[in-house]
């Protein structure tokens, strides 16, 4: 029987969702707590890959077993052996076609600095920290110029493993809340470490390195080497991700996550 269920955690202390041989990894975490339960290893498959000290709220996850127990057993009984940073917020059986990965229709992130001449400490790793005034209509003017198709070549990590850096983004959006500026992105898919290489992009143009038209020409060239450098991951959100509603899923299959942190 195929199980599909969602959960959210921290990522400040893993590496990242990514099974990895010293396993700290999110991916590691969830595995062994759901072979407690069932009895048998287990292997679970994520909707999305996230990189080390990055976080998620509404990650979908799906797993195959072969006992059967009540759905609590799959959500209390796994909390029980996750870390206090990871959580299973519901479970539910899928049909055995239904992929987390494969059957999603789009994927969504959001990004949350801090800007201020002074650090953060309550909410150290919790949220990114410039320094600088940002002009953020600007990076939203910025922002606009990323809607689309394109070939996010500029935006890819060299160690990304995607087929293609052919990409197309649905919310591509800058907004500030006091001194919190808030960057959301919607993608049928993401290449590795392309919403924190855009964010950092967009920075340029927040204090005035560079104009809004900017990002259009980085865009252009599909050269990671001209661009700016990666931003750092602590403010970075796994907010959501949709599925058509044939899957039966929690929200109709648009599985996102409401978002209300210090007031943003």
């Amino acid at each position: 029987m195929r199980y599909a269920l969602q959960i959210e955690y921290d990522g400040s202390r893993f590496h990242g969702w990514q099974s990895q041989p010293n396993g700290v990894t999110v991916q590691d975490h969830l595995q062994r707590a759901l072979s407690i339960i069932a009895g048998s290893p287990v292997a679970a498959t994520a909707a999305g890959r996230t990189d080390t000290g990055v976080h998620a709220l509404a990650q979908v996850v799906h797993f195959d077993t072969e006992v059967n127990r009540p759905d609590q057993a799959w959500v209390r009984g796994v909390n029980t052996h996750l870390p206090q940073e990871i959580a299973v917020l519901w479970v539910q059986p899928v049909a055995d076609d239904f992929h987390a990965r494969f059957s999603a229709l789009s994927r969504s992130y959001r990004y949350v600095l801090f800007n201020s001449p002074v650090r953060p400490a309550l909410q150290h790793r919790r949220v990114g920290w410039y320094h600088r005034p940002l002009n953020d209509r600007a990076m939203n003017a910025a922002a606009a110029r990323l809607l689309g198709e394109h070939d996010f070549s500029s935006f890819r990590s060299s160690q990304c493993q995607a087929k293609s850096p052919v990409k197309t983004m649905h919310v591509a959006s800058v907004d500030r809340c006091g001194d919190y500026v808030i960057f959301n992105f919607q993608a049928g898919g993401f290449l590795h470490h392309m919403v924190r290489n855009i964010v950092g992009a967009l920075l340029w143009v927040g204090y005035g390195r560079r104009e809004s038209e900017w990002i259009a020409e980085l865009l252009g060239l599909h050269e990671r080497a001209l661009a700016p450098p990666t931003f750092m991951p602590d403010g970075l959100y796994f907010t959501g991700v949709e599925y058509d509603g044939r899957w039966k899923l929690p929200q109709g299959g648009r599985i996102i996550a409401p978002f209300d942190f210090a007031g943003v």
